[in-house]
């Protein structure tokens, strides 16, 4: 919206209200009160008129369904959407796995630089001899 990006909009909003005079802070903001019931009367009318017009078989018809991703989504990705969730639910545990694998190697570094904090009973706890020149 005019090149203004969120965060400018935000402070635009607050530097209003900083430089409103109290007295006009009441007014102002039963009148923004009403333009957004008035805005929202406006979107609920527009949809129900969507409905209305687009029959029986578009009762169910949410607003959200007519956004091109969620459009796709519903129907060209319907079919495959069980093999997709599997898929992800198969990286979930592949991630989980080598979160697990990488505090055990972690564990196995400390106790080998002997500055083991903790983890699986079978890691030596004694510090091993470390020659950094011989390296």
């Amino acid at each position: 919206m005019f090149g203004i990006g969120g965060w400018e909009l935000g402070w635009l909003v607050v530097l209003a209200i900083m430089l409103t005079p109290p007295e006009k802070i009441p007014e102002l903001s039963r009148k923004a009160a009403r333009l957004l019931f008035f805005l929202r009367n406006i979107a609920n009318d527009a949809t129900s008129q969507l409905r209305n017009e687009l029959g029986p078989e578009y009762a169910d018809l949410e607003l959200s369904d007519l956004h091109p991703k969620t459009f796709v989504q519903k129907h060209l990705l319907n079919d495959i959407q069980d093999e997709l969730d599997s898929m992800r639910s198969d990286i979930a545990d592949i991630r989980d796995d080598l979160t697990i694998e990488a505090r055990n190697a972690g564990d196995l570094v400390n106790a080998v630089t002997g500055e083991f904090t903790g983890g699986s009973s079978d890691i030596p706890r004694h510090r091993i001899a470390f020659d950094v020149e011989a390296t």
